[in-house]
């Protein structure tokens, strides 16, 4: 792992969701980096968690853990929560809210067991998992809350996942409102991720094309620049950001005519 001394975490402790590989697994990589103690959740792979977990310990020298978590079920949240404090010593400094599945189905088209469980995942999750952390950080005078929204919030035609990546943009401000001054509560937006080119291929042949065209950068960003964001928005440097979702997608979002 590369050095990040610029942004000390010594001592912190995290708890990242939805981290057992692509982006969670980065974004719990670049927190463990920059000195802190991390339990990553996964829902299906255990062993990626497992794999994961054993190289930040020995890239660290420091206890690193994971736990599984169903993001869907409030219960599964709650239980997660308890579970990966009671690992990192009985309290959570950081938490980040990446876990989060994705579905454009036509609204007309959308099956409502899908819309809840999309629902229930990438928002319901985020003030179930907040809450939980949110007296504690209080008490301690300190804490992070990043919460991972999307691009797709800037745009109309995704869908449960436009609808709920959106609504993080304003959950963020009001948990930002309601827990400062101790806690801070920020969001990073990311574009179309360069690792992810095989399944937007995959899905539209063109769509990788299309999407690089359309980004002022002219490049995807990758998932390590989104994790180097998220740790600088836990670091020192941010402790007067509060409220704020930061895109991170080379300027994709940004509308012309």
């Amino acid at each position: 792992m590369a050095s990040t001394v610029e942004i000390p975490l010594d001592g912190r402790r995290a708890l990242v969701t939805g981290a057992s590989r692509n982006l969670g697994a980065a974004i719990a990589r670049s927190l463990a980096d920059a000195g802190a103690s991390v339990v990553l959740t996964y829902l299906e792979s255990e062993g990626s968690a497992l794999e994961l977990v054993a190289e930040m310990v020995a890239a660290t020298g420091r206890e690193h853990g994971s736990v599984r978590m169903d993001a869907a079920d409030s219960g599964s949240v709650r239980s997660a929560t308890e579970e990966a404090a009671s690992l990192l010593g009985g309290h959570i400094d950081i938490l980040v809210n990446n876990a989060g599945p994705y579905n454009s189905t036509p609204f007309s088209e959308l099956e409502e067991k899908d819309w809840d469980r999309v629902w229930d995942a990438n928002v319901k999750a985020v003030y179930v998992a907040s809450r939980q952390v949110a007296a504690d950080m209080k008490r301690e005078g300190w804490g992070r809350i990043v919460n991972v929204s999307a691009v797709s919030a800037y745009v109309r035609n995704r869908s449960i996942y436009t609808l709920s990546k959106n609504a993080l943009l304003t959950l963020t401000e009001s948990l930002a409102l309601e827990l400062a001054p101790d806690v801070t509560v920020n969001g990073v937006a990311p574009g179309q991720i360069a690792e992810s080119i095989p399944d937007l291929v995959a899905f539209n042949p063109e769509w990788a094309e299309k999407v690089v065209a359309a980004t002022p950068l002219k490049r995807l960003v990758t998932r390590d620049e989104i994790a180097r964001v998220v740790a600088l928005i836990c670091s020192p440097s941010f402790d007067s950001v509060t409220g704020v979702t930061i895109p991170v997608d080379g300027g994709l979002r940004i509308n012309r005519f």
